[in-house]
Order: C-alpha cells, then structure tokens, then sequence
C-alpha cells in the first residue's frame, strides 16, 4: 500500500485514489451557515482588524501571518473543549492508500489536553514557485481527518449515520484571505471513496472578518449537535 504525503498530492493523484465530485455552490447557501458573533467576539475582531490594517500582510512570512492574522480568528470560534490547535499531525489508512503530514491548523475537540480528530482544516499557502497547490493539499488533509473520525465512530457507534458518510470542513488561507470548502467522504471502506467537494466565496481577513468567524463558529456549533444529539 502506497503512502503519500499531503504536500505532494496533486489533482491527476487524487483522481486515482477517490472519486472526486466539485460543486458549485451559490454564496447565498454559505450566508446561511453564520452565527452571530456575542458582543465581546465583535470587539475582539474588531481590535485584531484594526492591527492587522496597519501591517504589511503582503510581505510579511508566513508564521508570522499566520500567529497574527489567521489563528486569532480560529481562537474566537472556541467553544467549550472545542479549541483552535497548530501544527496536527494527521494519518489516515484507506483500503488501498495511505495519507500522512501535518496540518496547518484546526478546530478540533480537546481531551485531556491531546488533540481529537478536527472538524475543520485549516491549510495556509505556501510562498514560492515550487510550494504546493493548497487546494489540493487540504483536499489530502480533510480525507485524512474524515478518515480518523470515521474510525472513531465506527469504533464507539456514537453516531451511526456519520459512518455511511462523514462531513469534514476545510479552509485554505493565502495571505489573509480565506476560503471555505465543504466536504463529505462516503464508501470509505472501498477502494475507491466518494469525496464530495462544495466551495465558498473568498473571504478576505480584514473586511470579511466577520463572516470568516460567524462561519467557523456555525462549523463548531453544528458539530457539537451532532455529538449531542448522536
């Protein structure tokens, strides 16, 4: 069985190990999927913005960016033992290939202080001619996320519906502009799964800010009533 590595996946790659199935989907559907920011979140976002448009975002290296910039905005969806995390290491293990690397970052439950598998995964795109295509990276990185969660709740049944078919969140940042991917992974145990893609609009970290964060809070809340409810 052949492993690969998220960094070097590309579109013809995956093609041959999933079926991969790009949506269109209308930014009204993504409007949708917000949930209002509490008074003290509006102030927080609103003093990180006013930081950020003071900086030169352009130029600035990436980890800089991204402990400034993009990992602010993940903390102001925490929830409960939900928790914004750096560097995940993820593996996964489909019938016939593997998926191994590390993550950018992520929303994921926290138990005991160790990370549990991520709801959303968080990529930020890598500078150069020869960095990898984010796109398909984070494509990688939610099949490998779906996979862990789907073996946990195939494991514990928590929640038998999710083991036909598992939804992962994604998002891929570039600079500080955000956007979203939905997925959902189904025939798991097949030689070849089904990965569902549906895509949002661009979201720029400064003047779209406060969709960008109503919309990691939606992803964590209907997690969460899922986990309740399953």
């Amino acid at each position: 069985m052949e492993t690969y590595i998220f960094s070097q996946l590309t579109e013809e790659t995956l093609r041959t190990l999933v079926t991969l199935n790009e949506k269109y989907v209308a930014p009204e559907e993504w409007e949708k999927m917000q949930i209002a920011l509490t008074a003290e979140e509006g102030r927080q976002l609103e003093e990180l913005k006013s930081k950020l448009r003071h900086r030169h975002l352009l130029v600035m290296n990436e980890a800089t960016l991204w402990a400034r910039a993009i990992y602010p905005m993940l903390m102001l969806a925490e929830r409960g033992y939900i928790q914004a995390w750096s560097s995940v290491p993820l593996k996964a293990s489909y019938l016939t290939f593997e998926l191994e690397g590390e993550a950018d970052g992520a929303l994921a439950p926290s138990l005991g202080g160790r990370i549990q598998p991520p709801y959303l995964i968080v990529n930020e795109a890598k500078r150069g001619i020869h960095a990898p295509d984010p796109q398909f990276q984070l494509y990688g990185e939610m099949l490998a996320a779906a996979w862990l969660t789907w073996q946990k709740n195939s494991e514990t049944d928590i929640n038998p519906d999710s083991i036909i078919e598992q939804e992962i969140f994604g998002c891929y940042t570039v600079n500080d502009s955000w956007a979203f991917v939905r997925g959902a992974v189904s025939d798991i145990e097949t030689e070849k799964p089904v990965f569902t893609i549906e895509f949002s609009p661009d979201y720029n970290g400064i003047w779209d800010g406060e969709q960008i964060v109503q919309l990691l809070k939606f992803i964590v809340a209907k997690h969460l009533e899922e986990i309740n409810s399953g």
